[in-house]
This record gives C-alpha cells, structure tokens and sequence, in this order.
C-alpha cells in the first residue's frame, strides 16, 4: 500500500489529525505537507490534549494475516508509556489517532469507522482508503452521518453486534471481524477464509442501503449573535442561540456561536470562565481606523463557542444597555461582531483546522445584520466565501439598528453598497424642518442581501409582510415572499420537565397529574396567599411593556378580581406598571400577588402551580411561556397572534366525538372584553368540567416543541439555501 493512498483520503477529513505508518509520525496538514519522523520520543510528544482515542489496526499485511482486529485506548492525553508501533512490531501496516471530542457517541463512531476501513482493506489490498470510504458510505467529514441517515453506531448492530466485546479503557475490542484476538498464525487464515462470505454479504447490504438511501448532508454552520445562553441572556434570542447550535450539532453538524465577550463586572463574568485566549487577533478597518479585537473559544456540547473581546463589551449593564437607556455605541459594537465573525471561520483553527470558505452563515437580528452584506461586498468579489450562504433569522422587527446616514462611512463597506442600507423615514417621524428622514438600516441591508429569510413561527412570517406588522419593511419583505419561512422555536425539555425539575416542590407527568395541585398548593403557601388547591389559579410571565399586552391586564384586573381566582405576576420593566403591581397586590391581599423582577425558580414554580398562563401580547414573534406552560400542563389563553396563534390550538369542547381539541384557548380581537371572555369561558371549564381539562392539559403536555423538532425543519431550509446561488448584488 502506497503512502499516498494512504494519506490522500485524510486531507479531506480534517479531524483525523494524526497517521502512523510503520514507523514514521504523519502529521496530515490541511495544505497536503506532511513531518516524517522516526524519533519516537517526539512521536510521544506530539499528543494533544483534544485527541482522546487513540486506535491502531493491526496487521494489514498481504491481505491475509490478521492480528488483533482492533486496540482501542481511551484518554485525555497520549500516555507517554503507550508503543508507538513502529519496526519493532512486526506486521503492523498503520494506524490511526481518531479525533472523537467533536462528536456525540464519538467514541463509537470511530471505532466503527476504523473496523470497516480495516476489514474491506484486508479482503481487498489494493483498495485505496478513499475507495474504501465511499464503497461503505462512509461520510468524508468527521462530522457526518453513514448516506442511509444512520449513525456508525447503527450500522454496529447490524455488522458486528454479535461479534464485539465490552470497550473499556485500556481493554481490546475483539472479534470485531470475526476473529478471536488469541488466535493462532494458522487459525487466523482459516477463521478469515470462513467469515468472508457472511461479513461480506452484510457489507454488499450496507453498501446496496446506501445506494437506495439519500445522502445526508451537514455543514459548517456559524451562528452570528448578541446573545446566547448560559454565556448572555436578555429574552428569547439568547434561548435560542443558546439551544438551536447544540440540536444542530448532535444532528451531525460542525457548529459555530461567535458572540461578545460581555464582561459587566458582576457574577455573570464566571459565565465565561471556560473559554480560553485563542491567542488570535485581528484588525478590522471600521469607523476611520483600524480596531483590533481577540478571540476566546471553548468547546461545550459538540459547539465551538467562540467570543469577540473588545473593550466596549467590558461595561456595567446588559447586553445592550443600562438603567439610563441603550448604550450610545452599540452600532460600533456590533459593526465590530460583524466584522469578526466574517474572519473566525478563515482564521481560527478550531480542534487544528478551519471551518473554511463553505460556511452557512445563522445571523440573527439586527447586531448581526451586517454579515451578508459583508459577503457579498467584500468577500465574494474578491472570490472569498463564494460558497458560503446567509439566512437572516428575526426574532423581532421592530429592533432595527437604524442610524443617521452619516454613520455608514464607518461601517466599513464600500460606497457603493450605502444603497442596500439606505432608509427614509416618514415625515411623521422626522424631528423638525429641515430633516430630510435620510438614515441607514442595518437590518433592512440585511433583507436586502441575505440568501434566504427566516422568522421564529409562521405566523409571524405573514405578520411581517403586513402594513400592521412589517415596521416599514412589510413591502421590501413581501418582495422577498419566495425565500422567507417562518420555523417554530424549540424549547429545552431538559431544564422543562415536570419529572425532573428542581426549581419545583413536587413531580408529575402526563400518566400522573396527582402532583400538579400539590405544586399549586406550594406555590400559594410560598407568596402567602390562601391555600385553596381548588381555586383557579392564572399566571403571567414577562416583561411588563405595551408589547405584552399589560395595559390590557391593568384595565380587567378589577372586573377580574369580582371573580372566585388567583392570579400572580412575574416580571420588571415599565417602572408604572411595577407600581400598579404592588398597588393591586395591597387592595387584593387573598387575590392577587406580584412579584417584581425575574426569578427563574418562581418562573418555574408559577408555570407549575397555576392552572391557566395568560399572554395578552400584541405581537409575538415566536413566544416560549405559553409551550412551557402547555409542557407542565398548564393551559394557556392567548392573543391570536405570531406564534401564539401557531402554537395554541383554541378548545373545541364538541370535536373527536365529544372528547374534545386544541390545548387552550386563542382569542381575538386583542381587547379586554375578548380577553375577559376566553379567561372566563378557561375558568368554567376548569371548574365544571373536569374530565375536558384534564384532556386539555395533555393534549398540551403530548406536543412536541424539543429542538430537535426545530433543528429537522433548520435543515430543510439549508438544503433550499445551497440550492440557489448566492446573493452578489
């Protein structure tokens, strides 16, 4: 077997870093330059700490000679005392140093690859490796899938299953060709001659599935955001981007978050204490000069979470702001995210490689709206990302980043593209006179530019194309209809999970709601209301603005309160309406409660213990309560809007033969009467009605809103992206 064929098939598979050949240390270098060393003592050396599985295939000589199938080693770090194998072990051919830390069920996956390579390369000697992997379907990045949509762990049970032993560390895995590690020289040519038609037959099955099975392709993704859980989070942008990159990931992508470095002096610091200087910096030429900004990256949960540190990240405050209002610099800011996040991909090597030009670039609102058209201004002219793809994902249109239009020079585009950015305003929203309305708008740019558009529901979606709803880009957006979609949010059902949540006293499931009232009970007892487990409890959660429709609840509260209820809220903002709270919770002792600020147990505790969650918001873009609540089977009424309208389906006591449907209750127009009228049609069924309740609240409980849901519908999109060109303006 030539070297060449053997080291070939690795420069496309980046992540299998290092290559034993008889005694030589082959560092595979992405630019095809390979080290030769026969120093066994540097061999040693050369361990990083990222490579913990460490497989050798032994004896691919003459195609006939088998010795142990397979030695696996799993570690932290290359054991100084572990042989390289080299001319002292006579018979050895090769082995390989499979990076495994990038993939879930890595470890498995590796070593399935390593026993098919080895097995069709002994049936066949004069195969190149390269024939091997595409015979067997086996994908060409680390970070793929077998073409029949399986993982390598399923095509374990069909091919050896019977024939493996228990992989530990430090112990051999035999039999993985059918062949006993302790076999005699003689034994060995017979027990192959014996198993290669069963073997072979269930490899020409394997290979005859790929055939008839599409290939699943997965890609290098870059997420592009302000915020992103556990690191920053202010709403549900930091949910999602802190949930969606690891539901992609463990479908089989290589995933990348790039983000601020937010540093405000407080707790939240620790949040970053794991990522580490990748000792990389860059200037980016923006704002009449030249700002430098570094990179820290930490791997968690199959994602590379990588952070732009600048000093204007470094301020007391939220991501965006603080008790006086926005920061007055956030288009520097976030220019500067931008800017950053065009170069990691190119600069960063992320477990020693890059992710390279083919990226699919995930930019989310406004502070990452410069992105594509970054790409297409001055990249792809250049010939840089030509393969690369945008999808603007908005999470809220009414956040824009609009500025004067004097500010464009410093974003560090060419002249030429101000009119991709270019915004009027109306004349009712100009200030005096002699304003002329002219500003730029970083996200109508990004509509403009981007390959493909998405929204978090499909309600939404539509909303944004109407006069009502479009904030001034409804006609740019309606013309843009044939690459928008709208993809519902998921939800963390580890965190949400009734059987297992620590923030609540007690635990439930759908096959038994015993527990629920006792949760109700709990929390009545905890804000010191009186204990009546048969009351009708209403919650809401959120932030205390106009958009949430909390004007709507100020105006029903005493209409409400004439009512045999409870209700509680949770939330800050409106500084008058915090005041309303605790007004309404002195005149309503036995009634009402609210609790002024956020607290993610009481979140939980309220959206376990209440009977009803109420979400009267004007507009809502995707919304995330309301699938906690039917999750804990708590029943929602809402405002037939956005997602809520998408989401909650409104009860229809008389459907599937009196059984009933839907899983709350959506009403419109958004009013008080309308509101007062679905809360009180919830409150009646919840009292009279038992048996349609309880099937309310699990039709609620039975719907499947996990990432992984989401992540499914992710990839559809980013199959049409590839499918068209790119944008170039």
């Amino acid at each position: 077997m030539r070297d060449d064929v053997l080291l070939s098939p690795f420069q496309s598979f980046p992540h299998t870093r290092r290559l034993l050949f008889e005694d030589e240390l082959v560092p595979a270098n992405p630019d095809g330059k390979h080290e030769r060393t026969k120093d066994t003592k540097k061999a040693k050396e050369i361990g990083n700490a990222s490579f913990h599985l460490v497989a050798f295939l032994d004896g691919l000589v003459d195609g006939v000679q088998i010795g142990p199938a397979l030695k696996i080693q799993s570690q932290v770090r290359i054991d100084p005392e572990i042989e390289v194998f080299g001319a002292e072990e006579k018979g050895v051919r090769c082995g390989f140093y499979f990076h495994s830390a990038s993939r879930a069920g890595g470890l498995e996956e590796s070593l399935m690859e390593a026993m098919k390579i080895s097995y069709v390369l002994t049936l066949n000697p004069n195969l190149s490796l390269a024939e091997t992997r595409l015979n067997l379907g086996v994908s060409r990045v680390p970070f793929g899938r077998c073409s029949d949509g399986r993982r390598f762990r399923s095509l374990k049970r069909e091919v050896v299953g019977k024939h493996r032993s228990v992989v530990d560390d430090g112990k051999d895995l035999g039999l993985l060709i059918g062949l006993p590690l302790e076999s005699t020289q003689s034994s060995k040519k017979e027990a192959l001659e014996s198993s290669v038609d069963s073997v072979s037959k269930e490899v020409e099955e394997i290979k005859g599935e790929t055939k008839e099975s599409p290939t699943i392709v997965t890609h290098n993704i870059v997420f592009v955001t302000a915020e992103a859980a556990p690191y920053s989070k202010t709403g549900g942008l930091g949910d999602v981007c802190g949930s969606l990159p690891v539901a992609l990931a463990a479908r089989g992508h290589r995933v990348m978050v790039v983000s601020p470095r937010y540093q405000n002096g407080t707790a939240v610091d620790k949040n970053y204490s794991n990522a580490f200087d990748a000792d990389c910096r860059i200037k980016i030429p923006c704002f009449e000069g030249l700002q430098e900004v570094a990179f820290f990256h930490e791997y968690r949960a199959g994602v590379d979470w990588v952070f732009v540190d600048h000093p204007s990240y470094h301020r007391p405050g939220n991501p965006y702001g603080d008790t006086r209002g926005a920061y007055g610099d956030n288009q520097f800011r976030f220019t500067l995210l931008c800017h950053a996040a065009c170069e990691a991909p190119l600069v960063l090597p992320l477990g020693g490689f890059t992710y390279g030009e083919k990226c699919l670039f995930l930019v989310n609102d406004w502070h990452a709206g410069l992105v594509p058209v970054l790409l297409a201004s001055k990249y792809r002219p250049y010939g840089v990302y030509k393969d690369a793809r945008s999808i603007l994902v908005i999470h809220n249109l009414a956040h824009q980043g609009v500025e004067a239009a004097a500010t464009y020079k410093n974003l560090g585009l060419p002249t030429e593209w101000y009119g991709a950015l270019e915004w009027v305003f109306p004349t009712w929203a100009r200030t005096h006179a002699l304003d002329t309305g002219e500003a730029v708008n970083i996200l109508k740019g990004a509509v403009v530019t981007s390959d493909r558009i998405l929204t978090v529901s499909q309600g939404y979606s539509w909303e944004i194309t109407t006069a009502e709803g479009g904030y001034g880009l409804n006609e740019l957006l309606s013309s843009r209809k044939s690459v928008l979609n709208g993809i519902t949010n998921g939800i963390d059902v580890a965190e949400w999970d009734t059987a297992t949540d620590k923030h609540i006293d007690f635990h439930y499931s759908i096959d038994d709601l015993s527990e629920k009232v006792n949760c109700k009970t709990a929390l009545q007892k905890e804000l010191g209301l009186p204990i009546r487990p048969d009351c009708p409890m209403i919650g809401f959660i959120g932030r205390l603005d106009y958009q949430k429709g909390t004007d709507l609840i100020q105006a029903a509260m005493p209409e409400l309160m004439q009512d045999d209820v409870q209700f509680v809220m949770l939330g800050s903002g409106d500084t008058d309406t915090e005041d309303w709270m605790r007004e309404t919770e002195f005149a309503y002792k036995d009634k009402f409660r609210g609790w002024v600020g956020f607290n993610v147990p009481i979140s939980h505790k309220i959206t376990a213990g209440c009977d009803i969650l109420l979400m009267p918001s004007r507009f809502e873009p995707c919304g995330l309560n309301q699938l906690y609540a039917m999750r804990y089977g708590t029943v929602p009424v809402v405002h037939c809007t956005g997602g809520l309208r998408d989401t909650v389906e409104t009860f229809n006591p008389f459907a599937e033969e009196g059984s009933g449907q839907g899983t709350g209750w959506a009403f419109s127009p958004l009013s008080k009467e309308s509101m007062l009228a679905a809360l009180r049609v919830a409150i009646v069924t919840y009292k009279d009605h038992k048996p349609s309740w309880e099937g309310l609240m699990k039709r609620g409980m039975e719907r499947d809103y996990t990432w992984d849901n989401a992540a499914s519908h992710y990839e559809q999109v980013f199959e049409w992206v590839f499918a068209d060109p790119p944008y170039v303006g």
